[in-house]
This record gives C-alpha cells, structure tokens and sequence, in this order.
C-alpha cells in the first residue's frame, strides 16, 4: 500500500545542516495501523508531513496506492492528497466555522456539489459521534470533541490512508481512549490505513499492527507490536516498553532486584506469557501435578491488537527434582516462556 525508499529530508538555517529524515526506508500494508514512536527530535513529524508533501524531501520516494507521490506536479499533488486524510496534534480547525461548516470545508475545495457535501457531513458528524453540535463552534468544544472534528474533516474525501501526528497528546487519558477507540472502528469499518506518530507507548500499545522505532531521523526497529513488546532490542525500544511495562531499560525495577538479592531459597523463575497464554492457568495446573509450593512474587499483563503479553515472577522451593519436573512441564506442554533469574541452591 505504502512504500518509502531512501527518505531524507536535511533543513539548512546559517549555513548549518540538520538532517531530520535520514534514508529511511519502510512499507506499510493496506488496511493496517502501523505506528511511529521517537521522542522529540526523533524526526517523526517530519517524516509524516513528508509523506503528503506538507514538507518537501531532500531525496527518497514515497509510493502510496501505487502513485509515486513525490514525483507529482503541483496540481497532481493536489489531487492526489484527496486520498491521504491528516488530523493534527492541536487540531487546526476554522475557528469562524461551525462543526458542520469545518467538515464541510475539504468538500468545498473538491468541488463537490452542495447537496453531496450536505449529505456526507451529516454522515460524519454521526461516524465520530458528535450528533447534536453540528452549529456548534471549535470554541465551543472540548478537546475529544475539536479532535473528532477534525477525524471528520480528514476523512471527508473518503482517502486511502489516514495520517495521525501526535493526535491525541494534546488530550487527558480518557479522551484518549475514546479517540484511539474511534480510531480503531474506522480502520475495521472503512478498511482505513493509518499511520499514527506518538511519543507514547500505551498507544502503540492499544491499537497499532506494527510499530517502527525512530531516533535521530532514522528507524532503529521495527516489527509486529508484540514481538517489539516481549523482545526489545535498542535501548531507545526498551524505555518505551517500560513506559507501560513499568521496568527499566534491563527489565528489573527496584522491586524485583531486591526480592533477587535477598533469595535465599528454591528458584526464582520469570515466566513471559504471550497472546492466548495470558489466559491459560498454569499456577493452578502446577500446583496439581506437582508437590512443590509456589509463591507469586510479581506480575504485569497488557493488551495489545495482537493479544495479551504478562510477566510473573514466582518462587518455587521444595524437593529439586520436582521443581524441574515442574519447569519441564511449563516448557514442553505450554508456549509459556520460562527464565530462571536465581537458582538458590
């Protein structure tokens, strides 16, 4: 659906050069949400403004829908962001326009006629919930609402692909929800590609197929959210799971380094469990089938798109060969991963 090659964009200011997008290479499949998380500076807004041509690459090319984009003229570019919708961090509505007359407004530009453009901005307004505001100005509205205005507003031309930079780091954590929730029914619904650019990670977390990590203009991975989350390999990757994994950069937070240094019996065992296992009980069959005691320590579960990803810290102390019967068990009859962290002997 989306192809970008060798991307690069380079800003000059008093003779000085900052490379912002740096050969940046990715492909994007239809109908998925795919991510992009970088902390400030990381070149991520940049790289999605590229995408649309708001800012001009120095070099590289970005294929979307099989129409090479930065190869375009003028009046080819114009048409053709018909079909890329874009909703912004602080939402760049029209201020002296009503909800209606906001949505309205792309519709005008295409040229479509007043009775079509009537019809599909009530279709709108319905889509993203807000019936009953329609005369209603941006001043008048909160922030889920001004952003669910401007989701309507990108989405009038019926695009292709929907561009989403920083859309809902400007919103309280409920609000947030709601708008990554309403993001989420139009992807299913409409078939949408989004690509969304966030500093959080709880919301790669929530609704995003696969993530690319930026950091200093280029992608440092990249991969299916789940697989990001259970194995982070850049130390940028690793704070962002933290984020919501709540562990540092070496996945061992205060709590659970003491409980390693004062272990003074049996063995100390990190279980990962991954999609369905999250589900599976696997404390309760374990302690069935083997005489051994099992003391929970600590634990975290998390959703993401693709399912479920929780760690369990446990203490198993008694007879030896029992508790590797017992971690046998785990290895060879579930898809639970197991790592010892210390073996008291």
């Amino acid at each position: 659906m989306i192809s970008i090659k060798g991307l690069r964009k380079v800003f000059t200011s008093e003779n000085k050069e900052l490379t912002a997008v740096d050969d940046l290479t990715l492909d994007i499949k239809e109908g998925e949400i795919f991510g992009v998380i970088g902390y400030s500076g990381a070149g991520k807004s940049t790289f999605i403004r590229l995408l649309n041509r708001l800012e001009e690459p120095s070099s590289g090319n970005v294929v979307i829908d099989k129409q090479e984009i930065t190869a375009l003229k003028a009046n080819e570019l114009r048409t053709a962001r018909q079909d890329i919708g874009m909703i912004f961090q602080h939402f760049n509505l029209l201020w002296s326009r009503t909800v209606e007359d906001n949505i309205a407004f792309p519709l005008e530009i295409a040229g479509v006629p007043k009775a079509e453009r009537v019809n599909r901005v009530q279709e709108l307004i319905r889509l993203v919930g807000l019936s009953g505001r329609e005369k209603a100005y941006p001043s008048q509205l909160s922030g889920g609402q001004k952003q669910r205005v401007g989701i309507a507003r990108a989405l009038a031309n019926n695009p292709k692909v929907l561009l989403c930079d920083e859309a809902t780091s400007a919103l309280d954590p409920e609000t947030t929800n709601a708008i990554l929730d309403l993001l989420v029914d139009i992807n299913q619904n409409l078939g949408l590609t989004i690509i969304l650019i966030t500093h959080e990670m709880h919301v790669i977390r929530k609704i995003c197929h696969r993530v690319a990590v930026m950091e200093q203009g280029k992608i440092v991975e990249q991969g299916d959210v789940l697989e990001v989350f259970t194995h982070p390999k850049e130390k940028v990757t690793k704070k962002f799971v933290a984020q919501v994994m709540g562990s540092d950069e070496h996945d061992q937070s205060e709590e659970l380094y003491y409980l390693i240094e004062n272990f003074k019996k049996g063995k100390l065992i990190r279980l990962h469990f991954l999609g369905e296992t999250t589900n599976q009980t696997l404390i309760s069959q374990l302690a069935k089938n083997f005489p051994v005691d099992i003391n929970i320590l600590q634990g975290k579960i998390t959703q993401t798109q693709a399912g479920g990803y929780g760690t369990l810290v446990i203490q198993f102390s008694g007879d030896s060969s029992e508790i590797e019967k017992a971690i046998q068990f785990i290895q060879k009859e579930t898809s639970v991963e197991v790592e010892v962290i210390k073996d008291a002997k």
